[in-house]
C-alpha cells in the first residue's frame, strides 16, 4: 500500500521564498503544504502532531540569523533539523495597477527583505517609511485588500507573477545580487538522517556561567578535536540581562567519532546544551578532516587505552626507539 501523504507546514503565505525552499523536499509537491503566519506557529504545529515537519528561514548571507528562528527552536518541546535548503534570493518593487513609482510613500515587507534593499530604496524612493509584514508575500498580497496602508511591497518575483492585480514597479532591487538565504527541515525528533560525508550538526548551549575564559572552554572542545564550526550566534535566554546561549554550526555528523566527542565535551561543560540535529549539507560540501581526527584515529586511541586499561603490554609498534647515546 502507498504511504500516507505527509503534512509540511512553512512560513507563508503561499509563494514566500520559504515555500520554494519546501519544494527542494523531494515529495513537498505532492504532499499537503499548510502555510503558517509565523515561524512560532509553524514549529508549533510540528510539536502538536498538526504537520510532519516545518520549513523555516534560519540565516541570511547578508543579514545572518534569523532570530525568531533561532530562539523558537532553542526552547520548549524538543525538535530537529533534518534538512537544510539554500534558496537564491531576488526582490521586486510591486503597487496596484495604476501607481506610479514618483507615488510611493510607504513600503512594506519583512525585515530581512528590507534590510536587503534599503540601499535601493534610499537611492530611487527616498524618505519611503518602512512598514513591518509578516512575510514578503504578505505584504504584497496586503496590497490587494481595501483597507491597505501602504503604497508598495517589496517581495519575490513569484508573487508578482501569479497575482495580475499587481504591478511590477522595478525589478533586481537587492542591494546584494548574491543574496542567498539558508532555510531548515524541522520535525520531531526521531531516526537521524545517514552521514553524508558532507554534513552538519547544529547545537544550542547555554553559557553555564558568566566568567573569563567560559566560551573559550566551548570553543576548546570543537578546536582540540578539529571541528570547524561554520556559524556561532549567541542571543539571550530572556531569564536576565547578560544569560545568554549560543548557537553552533558544526561541520561533521554526530556519528562522526570527532563530532561526538566534542558533543561529550560540551555536554560535561553545559549539561543544558540542546542537540538540534545533523543533516545533510545542501551544498554538499565535504570538511578538511586532519588525519589524527579521523574516525579511524579515534578508534586507535581508545583501543589503546583500552589496552592500558586490561593490561597488555604495549607492542612494538607504539615503542619509540630512542637515539643512539653519543
Amino acid at each position: 500500500m502507498p504511504s500516507a501523504r505527509r503534512t509540511y507546514t512553512f512560513l507563508g503565505p503561499e509563494g514566500t521564498f520559504t515555500e520554494a525552499a519546501l519544494l527542494q523536499v523531494p515529495d513537498a509537491a505532492e504532499s499537503l503544504r499548510i502555510p503558517s503566519s509565523n515561524v512560532n506557529a509553524a514549529l508549533d504545529r510540528v510539536r502538536d502532531g498538526s504537520a510532519d515537519a516545518a520549513m523555516v528561514p534560519i540565516e541570511n548571507s547578508v543579514e545572518g540569523g534569523v532570530t525568531a528562528t533561532l530562539d523558537s527552536i532553542a526552547t520548549g518541546q524538543e525538535l530537529r533539523i533534518i534538512r537544510e535548503a539554500l534558496v537564491p534570493i531576488s526582490f521586486v518593487l510591486v503597487a496596484r495597477a495604476g501607481v506610479e513609482l514618483s507615488q510611493i510613500r510607504r513600503i512594506s515587507t519583512h525585515g530581512h527583505a528590507w534590510a536587503q534593499c534599503r540601499l535601493w530604496v534610499d537611492e530611487h524612493i527616498p524618505g519611503a517609511e518602512y512598514i513591518p509584514g509578516s512575510s514578503t508575500a504578505a505584504a504584497a498580497m496586503g496590497l490587494l485588500e481595501d483597507d491597505a496602508h501602504y503604497d508598495a511591497a517589496i517581495c519575490a518575483p513569484i508573487v508578482a507573477a501569479e497575482q495580475p492585480a499587481l504591478h511590477v514597479l522595478a525589478e533586481n532591487i537587492g542591494d546584494n545580487p548574491g543574496a542567498v538565504t539558508r532555510f531548515i527541515l524541522v520535525s520531531r525528533p526521531g531516526i537521524l538522517p545517514a552521514r553524508t560525508g558532507a554534513d552538519k550538526t547544529t547545537v544550542v548551549v547555554p553559557l553555564p556561567e558568566d566568567r573569563p575564559g567560559a566560551l573559550m572552554e566551548i570553543l576548546d572542545q570543537f578546536a582540540t578535536r578539529g571541528v570547524n564550526l561554520s556559524r556561532i550566534e549567541s542571543r539571550p535566554t530572556g531569564q536576565y540581562l547578560g544569560h545568554y546561549f549560543f548557537s553552533i554550526d558544526a561541520d561533521g555528523h554526530v556519528g562522526d567519532a570527532r563530532v561526538a566527542d566534542a558533543l561529550a565535551g560540551l555536554h560535561r561543560i553545559s549539561p543544558a546544551t540542546r542537540f538540534l540535529g545533523s543533516y545533510g549539507r545542501a551544498d554538499a560540501q565535504a570538511p578538511v578532516v586532519p588525519e589524527h581526527t579521523s574516525d579511524e584515529a579515534f578508534q586507535a586511541a581508545h583501543a589503546w587505552v583500552k589496552g592500558i586499561l586490561a593490561g597488555d603490554s604495549l607492542g612494538p609498534e607504539t615503542l619509540v626507539e630512542a637515539s643512539p647515546s653519543a
